[in-house]
Formats: C-alpha cells, structure tokens, sequence
C-alpha cells in the first residue's frame, strides 16, 4: 500500500508520452482490443476476480453442529444415561447426535451454496472497447489492455490508467476516506504513493460523478484490492433474524428439559416409588422427547430453497434473512421509469415556437433551423450510442433523443461528439438537467443543455423563433408552455425542455451557475414509456394484501399520476408533493401526510427524499420496501428494510447497497418476491408446529410410566423414541418446507414486525391439541396389545416373563401410534386455516415420498429382526395394525374440524 510511483531524476514526464509507453508495454491502444485477442490475454493471465486463499472454515462448521443447544443437551443426557450403567442408551443418543449433527451439516453448506450461486445470477458487468466499439461483459473478463468506459455509478472492476476524462471517485473500500478524490488522465503523478496518483483507477472503488476512459493495468489478485483480500481474508456467515430467534427458543426448550427432568427424579423416587434407575431412564427419555434435532437445518434449508426459488422469479435475495423480512413489508416505495414502465422511450410530439411537430418515423418532420438547432442539441448533450437498431448503450431517455435526432436529419457520431465536447455538467439529480460545452464545424463553442422544464425555462431568457433567431420569452409565452407540460404530463408523456446558448471560445465558464444561465429555449421534446402490461395485476395484488404503494419519481407529478391511474395504484384523485413543498415540510408535517388516507405520490424528488421518507415510515413501524438505481439512492436503499435495486439501468453502486436486485427491473417481481415470503415464512411455520406436536407424545409415555410408580411398564423405549426422532421425522418435516402457498395468501394483512415466529397460539395447537390427540391415540394403542395379553397394574413384563412379548409388542404399537399420528400431523400441518381440500390432499408429492419413507422405514424397524433385536420391538398381529389405520385420519380430522369452527367463527364476527 505504500508503493510509490517514481521516475528517473530529471526526467519531465508528458502524459502523452507516459499513455503512449503504458499502451505500449501492455501492448494495446486507444481503441481497445479485439475479442480475440482478449481471449488469448484471459488465458493467460485468468480471470478477474478474488480468490479464496484463507484455510478451510468447514471444520469450524461442523464442530458448530455439535455445540448448540439442542446437541448440548442431548450430550447431557448421553452423559447422564453412562453414569448411571445403561451403556446402550448412551451410545444410541451419541449416535444420534453425530448423525443429527452431519445432516445439518450437509443442509448448511448446501444453503450456503445456494447463496453464493447467486452471483451468477447478478455478474460484475464493465464497459469496454473490444473490436472498435462498446461492448458490455462480464467484469470477471477483464484483461490488462483493455480500455474501460467509466461513466457515473460505475463500479470500477480493475486497476486502470485514465486516457481521458475526469471523474470524481470513492476510494473508502481502498483508504477509508469518506470524501471523493477527483481523478483525471490530465494530471501526472510521481513521487507520491500509488493509491495518491490522480491519473490512476483501483479495482473496488466507485465512480460517483463524471466520464472517462481508462487502460486497465491489473486485474484480479494482482490489483490493489487483491493484495489487501491477500493478506486479510475473513469469512463471517451472519445469522438471520429468525435463526436467533429460533435459537432463543431452542435454548428455552433447553432449560425447560433439563428442569423438568432435574425435578423429576425426586419426585419419581420419592413420590411415585421408583428405583433411582428407573428415575434417570425417565429423565433421559423426557430430555430427548423435548429437543427438537431437526429444527435449525430445517429452517437454513427452507430460507435458501427461498431465495433460490426467488432468483428464478427475477428477484436476487442477497441475505437468506430478507426473505422473513419480505413476508411482513407493508409499504412499497417505488419509482416510475423502468419499474412501472417498460423504460422504453419513444419522442412523439416535439413542440417548438414554429408549432407542434408529431415525430413519425414514416413522415419526418420539415427540416427547418428551429429544429435542426434542437436535433443538434439533442445529439451533443448526451451520452448513449446507437451502433445499430438492436444495439443501443447510455441511458434510455438518451437514446429516445438520439434517435428523435436522427429522424430530424442530424446524426452525431459518439467518436465526432467526443472530439467536439470541451467539458460536461453532468445531470445533476437536484437540479435535473445536464449540459455539455461543444464546439461546431466554425469553432464556436455553444452550451447545451436538457432537463426538465422547471428548471431549464427560468433559466431560458430568449426562444429561438421560426427563422431560427432568439425572440424574448415572454410571460405569456412562458404561460404556454407551463401549460403545455401539464397537458403533456396528464397525458402520462415524459417532457424535457432543450436549450443553447452560443458562447465566446476563449471564455468558456467552468462554473455551472455562470454557464447556465441566458439560455435559448429550443424546444419541448414529449417522449412515451407505456406502462409494463403485468404492472396492474401485481398492484391489484398489493392491494388486496394490505401493502400500500407510495410513487417516488424525478418526473413530473402529472406523469407521474397518469401512469400510477393507469396500472391502479391510485383509485381516487392522489396526493402529489413535489421536491420543493418536500423540503419545506416539517418532520411532523411529514409523518402526518405519511400516515394520512391519502395516496400519495412524490415528484420531481431528489434522492434525499428517498431517504427522509424512507426514515419517517420506518420510525412509524412499517416494513419499508425501497426501489432505486443511482447512485444517490444508495443510502435510502441501505436504510429501508428491504433495498430493492434495478439489475438492468441500476449503477453498481445502488446495486451493492441493496438486499434484492430486480434483473428485470419489473414492479411485478416486487409483488412476486412478497407472496414468495409470505409463502416460506408460513411454512417455516408450518414444519415448527409439526416438530413442536411431536413432544408431547414422545414425552406422555415417560410421565405415564413416572406417575404410576412403575405400575405401568415404561410404555416406549428410549432407542425407539430416539429411531422415531432421528428416522421417521425429517423428510415430512423437509418437504412441508415445499408446500405451495395457502389460497388467501395475498389477501391478508401483512404481519406485524415484532411479531415472533414462535407465537402461543401455534404452542398451544402443537402440544395440547394435536400433541394429546396423538398421545391418547399411542397409549391406546398401548394399552390395547397388553390388556389383551392379559396384562394388569404391576403385573411383571421384563425378560424371561410370560408378559415380555406381549409387553415388546406394546412398545412396538406405540412406536407405530406415534408414527401414524404423525401422518395426521403432517397433513393438518399443511394449512393454518384453509381446508387440506383447497390446497389439495395430493398437491405436495414431496410429503407423499416422505410419508412413503417413514412407513418403509417402521415396517423395518417393526419386522427386521437385526432392528427388532437393537430396539427392543416384535412383530405386529394384523389386528394391531387395523387399530392405527385410522389414527392418521383421527389427528387430521380433529384439526380440519378445529379449522372450519375457526373460519365459521370468524366469519361469523365479520359478519357482526
């Protein structure tokens, strides 16, 4: 970092003669490389990103598996089951950990996959001359040689020497300093370190203001970004919020056993008569009936399945907690151009003092002074290209302008507007225009500027009449076209105005105050970007899910409504603000508004704006959505709770600040990423209502066994009840992970911000209805296979007994309730409040397969005899099997019946 950049003693150096020397030794030129020879360069010297150098993090990882709660407490009943001599119980619960803990091991590196093959889906992307002309690629492609267009909000992908231009640049990620350092390819540094050097670009780095062309020197770990990854590389996964709170809970469950099996063992020694061994078997069985060991991995997984499933929509999540976030925003921010319209923009009316021109692409307009001064405006204040029809760079308004002026009979090529441009203003969001200084074929130097009309015509002193002369703008005329916007932007028409202003060559202003001012109105230019056809229906949607959309947009208000009428977001007369009445309002002022009935629409506002509003609703507790794609946008992106940035017009910048990423840039894919929340965090909770309705049957045997003092043998062992959590509960509980959304889904309200994954409604249906359901039905079952045998309170079952089958048998049919009644479960599970047949009872093959499995899986544990003599079961007589074919209708049955009370109650409320 502290390389400096010397010369020989002595030696004046020209910046010419250095770019000649430098375009040289890295055998290129101004224009470029060709594609070829850029492949042979990539070849050799690799591709242009950072690699991973660091040691290996998965060893930390899985030792992580073995060390939260829910595995600490298994390894304390491990412990406890060793000392007091049951050596098989122990060893079966260790091995249930180790597998356990590999099996979330495997779904967190897969989740983590899923998010790091998300860059795929957003490349880096760099503008650069290949083969004489633009093109834009994938920044990973870069090449030393190579020259790089930099234009506003670019992010600089490589260590590069200017050629020409000036750009104002964000060096923090390289130096820490918050304020931009201005760089041009006119000022030749020596002597000064090599982060100092004014001519000099670093890979990491931002353009925040200006144009330029740049030879990259370095790429990849060779720059200056990849000798700091070298030396100082750290990986951190970050833990949503909704994994924290999981945790929390899984360390309440924790204390929970632990307590309840510390209190037990006096009680079932003291109280109910058992033998001190007897009493820790109970405490290890209810240790291990309260942990839930699929719980975290299942969670991981299903955010990153989210997250997948939402790339494929359009939207790029960049965190998996976003996803939760996603499912409770209640307000969407959003920008007009390119989010609710196609940002395909098309001149169709031209207004000049000579009258209305209708631009027609079959029947162009006369070719008179008036607008051959605009058509050559157009064309030199502005950035884009058009190398042919289907190959068009810069921005959209541009290229709309570029191509109105080729229909006006004038046709700049970008190479000639370069050579004529003597220095730019660039657009400016606050003031919203640009100007550039350019001289003609004469050698006059004239200013030309474009931007909207509030804030070109006050500064337009003169029109430029039918002969082409500058006439005084008078306050009538003024009146005119102010009304003349209006109507254009009540027809939805996007209106700038043009402007020159002919300047002496010796005294070109480099202030921009002094530059433009004196102006000659040209003309009005309306352009059209019609509505995105799908806009409409995924606004409906927002409305009926209780999500309220706010217009944000530079645009004129009218506009600006007309197009929010158009795709619905407004159905009565909306409110607009402008920037100016913005700026004056109070911040009590402005919550009011906010908080007011009114729908709303801010124009002509300033990123700034963005911010403020983004702050005033989020301190009222809404979950803010926020669209943006300057660089400007980026602090409102990184404040709202949800930063939404545009994939294809979005800079680099807004890009980087944002936690999803449109790649189509389409307001739809909004509403699209909301249901898709919605729907994974509903059936996160669906699969921790599942695991949550398994305790209380995994725990009811122990406490029936514990209270009877022994009377009633130990109705289920701890090696089947540990085969029952680790064998027959995981693939139901991955696949509810998968289940399609509820009907309802996006008309309910959005859910409250602090409201907790975990609630006690969802408790209170897991363990005291569909968790004593389950419990009732497995110790009938039990209770059946040995009153049948015989059996009576305190009659002996152990080895050697006649009783001892009969009593395997009922254990055994135990084990087979639980697993029947976990079937029910898992289909009650499938709906909070809908029927299972407005979802459909086949509609999820994930949960079939994984009932398929678990009964695979106990018709082995039940009839193997290698499983039968581990675990303690014996075969089942049919009649025992008959008993538990309806167990799983039961369960389900019970909550459908649950369900339809609840939706009759509640429309019976509504009603009232």
């Amino acid at each position: 970092m502290t390389d400096v950049v010397d010369v020989e003693p002595g030696v004046q150096l020209d910046p010419t003669e250095q770019l000649d020397r430098l375009l040289r030794d890295l055998r290129s030129s101004r224009s470029g490389l060709s594609s070829r020879d850029a492949q042979r360069r990539l070849v050799h010297v690799g591709t242009n990103e950072l690699r991973r150098r660091g040691g290996r993090t998965w060893p930390r990882e899985l030792v992580r598996q073995f060390t939260h709660p829910l595995a600490l407490l298994l390894w304390a009943a491990a412990g406890l089951a060793w000392l007091v001599g049951i050596e098989p119980v122990a060893i079966a619960i260790v091995a249930v950990i180790v597998i356990n803990a590999a099996f979330a091991f495997v779904q967190e590196q897969h989740a983590e996959k899923a998010v790091e093959a998300l860059a795929a889906y957003l490349p880096m992307r760099a503008k650069v001359l290949r083969d004489g002309r633009v093109a834009e690629i994938e920044a990973i492609q870069l090449v030393p040689g190579d020259v790089l267009i930099i234009e506003e909000g670019d992010r600089i992908s490589a260590d590069a020497r200017l050629l020409d231009g000036g750009i104002e640049v964000d060096l923090s990620a390289l130096t820490g300093e918050a304020l931009p350092a201005f760089r041009s390819a006119d000022l030749l540094d020596s002597q000064v370190p090599l982060l100092q050097a004014r001519d000099l670009v670093f890979s990491g780095t931002t353009c925040t203001e200006g144009e330029a062309r740049a030879v990259v020197f370095a790429t990849g770990m060779r720059t200056e970004l990849g000798r700091i990854a070298a030396l100082s590389e750290r990986v951190e996964r970050d833990e949503s919020p909704l994994e924290h709170q999981v945790r929390r809970v899984a360390w309440l469950i924790a204390l929970i056993s632990v307590l309840m099996g510390v209190a037990f063992i006096p009680v079932a020694t003291l109280g109910a008569g058992l033998s001190f061994l007897n009493a820790v078997i109970f405490a290890v069985g209810l240790l291990v009936g309260n942990v839930p060991e699929g719980l975290l991995p299942v969670i991981t997984l299903a955010l990153a399945i989210g997250v997948r499933g939402l790339a494929r929509r359009g939207a790029v999540v960049k965190r998996l907690s976003a996803v939760e976030t996603l499912g409770s925003t209640d307000v969407i921010c959003t920008d007009k151009t390119g989010t609710l319209t196609e940002n395909r923009m098309r001149v169709t009316v031209i207004h000049t003092a000579t009258g209305t021109h209708t631009l027609d692409p079959d029947r162009p307009p006369p070719g008179e002074a008036t607008l051959i001064h605009l058509a050559t405006a157009m064309a030199a204040c502005n950035n884009a290209r058009i190398d042919d029809p289907d190959h068009t760079t810069g921005d959209p308004t541009e290229v709309a302008m570029l191509g109105a002026g080729v229909l006006l009979g004038v046709s700049l090529d970008p190479d000639e507007r370069l050579r004529r441009r003597r220095s730019q203003f660039h657009f400016d969001p606050s003031l919203k225009r640009m100007s550039t200084l350019d001289a003609d074929d004469q050698g006059h130097t004239w200013l030309h500027t474009k931007g909207a009309p509030e804030t070109v015509l006050p500064l337009c002193a003169t029109e430029l009449d039918t002969d082409g002369h500058p006439r005084p703008l008078t306050p009538a005329r003024r009146g005119e076209l102010a009304d003349l916007v209006d109507t254009q932007a009540q027809r939805g028409l996007r209106v700038l105005a043009v402007a020159e202003r002919p300047l002496a060559p010796d005294a070109a202003p480099t202030d921009r105050d002094q530059a433009e001012r004196d102006l000659t109105l040209l003309g009005l230019v309306a352009m059209v970007d019609p509505p995105r056809p799908e806009v409409a229906d995924a606004v409906a949607h927002c409305h009926t899910a209780g999500i309220r959309i706010i217009v944000i947009t530079g645009d004129h208000g009218l506009t600006a409504a007309a197009i929010a009428k158009q795709v619905g977001i407004t159905r009565t007369e909306p409110t607009v603000i402008t920037g100016y009445e913005l700026d004056r309002m109070s911040e009590t002022d402005l919550d009011t508004l906010l908080a007011g009935p009114s729908e709303l629409i801010f124009a002509r506002s300033s990123p700034e704006a963005k911010l403020r509003i983004a702050d005033a609703l989020r301190d009222a507790g809404h979950v803010v959505a926020m669209t943006g794609d300057g660089v400007n946008d980026a602090p409102a992106l990184r404040r709202a709770d949800i930063g939404i940035a545009m994939g294809r017009s979005g800079t680099d910048v807004a890009r980087e600040a944002s936690t999803m990423v449109l790649t189509d840039d389409n307001f739809a894919t909004i509403t699209a990423a909301v249901q898709a929340g919605r729907r994974v965090y509903d059936n996160i909770r669906k699969f921790i209502l599942y695991i949550f309705a398994h305790a209380t049957p995994e725990v009811t045997p122990f406490v029936v066994f514990a209270l009877s003092g022994g009377a009633v043998p130990l109705p289920l062992t701890v090696l089947q009840l540990l085969a029952f959590d680790v064998g027959t509960e995981t693939l139901p509980a991955l696949a509810l992970g998968r289940e399609p959304a509820e009907p309802g889904l996006m008309q309910r309200p959005p859910r409250k911000r602090s409201e907790p994954v975990i609630r006690a409604p969802m408790l209170l249906r897991a363990w005291l209805f569909l968790g004593l359901i389950c419990a009732a039905l497995e110790m009938a079952g039990f209770f059946y296979v040995l009153l049948k045998a015989g059996w009576h309170p305190g009659a002996p079952t152990d080895v050697g007994t006649p009783l001892h089958h009969a009593y395997q048998q009922a254990t055994t049919m135990t084990f087979l309730g639980m697993v029947a009644g976990q079937i029910g479960t898992a289909f009650a599970a499938r709906t909070e409040r809908a029927s299972l047949r407005s979802i459909g009872v086949l509609s999820n093959p994930l949960l079939l397969w994984g009932i398929a499995f678990e009964l695979v899986l106990a018709a082995a544990i039940i009839y193997l005899p290698p499983l039968q003599s581990v675990l303690g079961t014996a075969p089942l007589t049919l009649d025992m099997l008959a008993l538990t074919v309806p167990f799983p209708i039961i369960v389900w049955g019970a909550d459908e019946l649950r369900r339809w009370l609840l939706r009759r109650t509640n429309k019976h409320a509504a009603i009232t």
